[in-house]
């Protein structure tokens, strides 16, 4: 069911065929083929193989023990709910009313920055020497407080362009991620626990999987959308800057309260990756054909420049390693007991 009905809006509806599938007023393109649902769903079964051996691989840097400290006193898990479920959807707003965007363009920027943490970050925790332990325990707290901290953000913040009733949060989507989440991460960590030396190949060998295979993701999915990337330029402004702004936000407010370095980069990555595939999965269910082409384009933005953030600093910081002659020992996270800063 469609959030808008103007009278523009219908007129493109009419003027399409029943079977198009990208719409733009009279100019319809209708699939003479079903290529590109399967491709779709390819690429989909390819991404949630891939996640599942990418989770147990991070999951054999995670320690049973930390994670239950970090549950029991959950200062950085707060610090980073604040950021995912506070900063962000506001912060979404704010760049809505700041560009002037459409009322369908901005409830769908909206949509993306309440979604919770998304599991790539796991994965650039491990180039910046993060506290992996930190890092699970926030995507899987984000991932199960979504189920009520999505309807509540949108609720707040989308009123100025539509009725939150018409959104439909993707409930059993958001069941999958937690299950997916989980279950690998819990093998990884009985790994880490038995053969802590094959553990430390695993995880090495799936980040590079893990951000080999994102790539390529990202790839295909802008050559399946490739038409819906004639878009207004504000909306590349808003996906190019939103992580990067997210990131700051993260990293600032930890540092603020007094986390170690190691946290604060921990806690950035989580604020600034979101769950792109949530997102697309809600924009699926509440829009209509007619309205889905600009759609698609600004989680795949978002997605882009989450990947180039990821270059950029997680090259910059074992380009600064490299310069001060640090080793992974030298900057690997404390445990909860020392309470030492790591740089």
């Amino acid at each position: 069911m469609s959030i808008f009905t103007e009278t523009s809006a219908l007129a493109e509806v009419a003027a399409c065929h029943s079977e198009a599938t990208i719409c733009s007023g009279a100019n319809c393109l209708v699939t003479t083929t079903d290529t590109n649902a399967k491709l779709i769903l390819a690429v989909s079964i390819l991404f949630s193989v891939m996640l599942a051996l990418v989770m147990f691989a991070m999951g054999c840097a995670v320690e049973a023990e930390r994670m239950w400290g970090y549950l029991k006193r959950p200062w950085g898990i707060a610090i980073g709910v604040l950021c995912q479920f506070g900063a962000m959807p506001f912060t979404a707003f704010v760049l809505s009313m700041a560009f002037n965007v459409l009322p369908i363009q901005a409830v769908v920027i909206i949509i993306l920055g309440c979604c919770p943490g998304g599991s790539t970050s796991n994965i650039v925790c491990v180039l910046l020497d993060g506290d992996m332990d930190l890092s699970i325990s926030m995507t899987t707290c984000s991932t199960i407080l979504a189920m009520g901290m999505m309807p509540l953000c949108l609720l707040i913040y989308t009123s100025t362009w539509t009725s939150s009733d018409n959104i439909q949060i993707p409930y059993d989507n958001i069941g999958i991620t937690l299950v997916s989440i989980i279950v690998p991460i819990s093998a990884g960590m009985y790994v880490k626990r038995r053969w802590p030396h094959l553990a430390k190949k695993i995880l090495k060998v799936g980040a590079i999987i893990g951000f080999g295979s994102s790539l390529v993701i990202s790839v295909v999915w802008i050559i399946l959308y490739q038409t819906s990337w004639i878009i207004d330029p504000s909306l590349w402004i808003i996906g190019t800057i939103y992580p990067f702004i997210g990131f700051g936000m993260g990293f600032l407010l930890a540092r603020f309260v007094g986390q170690p370095w190691y946290r604060c980069r921990t806690i950035a990555v989580e604020t600034g990756f979101q769950n792109v595939q949530l997102c697309n999965a809600i924009i699926q269910l509440s829009f209509n054909p007619s309205e889905l082409e600009p759609m698609f384009a600004l989680p795949l933005i978002y997605g882009i420049f989450q990947l180039l953030a990821t270059v950029l600093f997680g090259g910059g910081y074992q380009a600064y390693k490299k310069c001060r002659g640090l080793g992974s020992a030298e900057t690997e996270s404390p445990s909860l007991e020392d309470g030492k800063e790591t740089k």
